[in-house]
């Protein structure tokens, strides 16, 4: 005897009541992701609130929060919600206005590791930023202190305390020393 399992679609899970967890959906299957801890929702603040103000100024596109959802795939359905995340103000016009999930991954995610993460549950999801079309894919790593730019699953750039993240064909003139997130 062999277990079916059910999938669930984007819209399915853009109707589920809230819990106060938050959810992903992997190729159909519902994934609970745990609640961001105190390190994780710092950090990842400090570094929104600058790519925020950077792209206001410039009116670059669309700074996202954390918990926003992106529909990477269909039939089965992935529905990934980054820590942050950035669409350019080209694909911004080019969609228009979006009831639900985003279409399509941003073009900047950033995901800051927390406690309950590991290591290659986060690699998985990189991998899934990227396969779906995201230009960079920005990992804060309060453990080690440092931040990983993917611009591929190859192209991978760290950078420690003294140095800055730059990263301007895909926000172009943002710049955030690594000094300010690990204060």
């Amino acid at each position: 005897m062999t277990a079916t399992v059910q999938h669930m679609t984007a819209e399915e899970l853009l109707r589920l009541p809230d819990d106060g967890f938050r959810y992903e959906l992997i190729r159909g299957e519902l994934r609970k992701r745990t609640l961001a801890g105190a390190e994780q929702g710092r950090l990842t603040t400090m570094l929104m609130v600058s790519l925020y103000q950077h792209v206001q100024v410039d009116k670059l596109g669309v700074a996202y929060a954390g918990g926003t959802g992106f529909l990477l795939s269909s039939d089965p359905d992935t529905v990934r919600a980054p820590d942050g995340a950035f669409v350019r103000r080209e694909r911004l016009e080019e969609v228009g206005a979006v009831k639900g999930y985003w279409p399509g991954a941003p073009d900047l995610a950033v995901e800051v590791i927390s406690p309950g993460d590991n290591y290659s549950e986060v690699e998985s999801k990189v991998a899934d930023w990227l396969e779906a079309g995201s230009r960079m894919v920005v990992v804060v790593d309060p453990r080690r202190r440092e931040v990983k730019v993917h611009r591929s699953v190859s192209e991978i750039r760290v950078l420690g305390e003294g140095e800055v993240l730059e990263e301007g064909e895909v926000v172009p003139g943002w710049k955030l020393p690594i000094d300010e997130l690990f204060v």
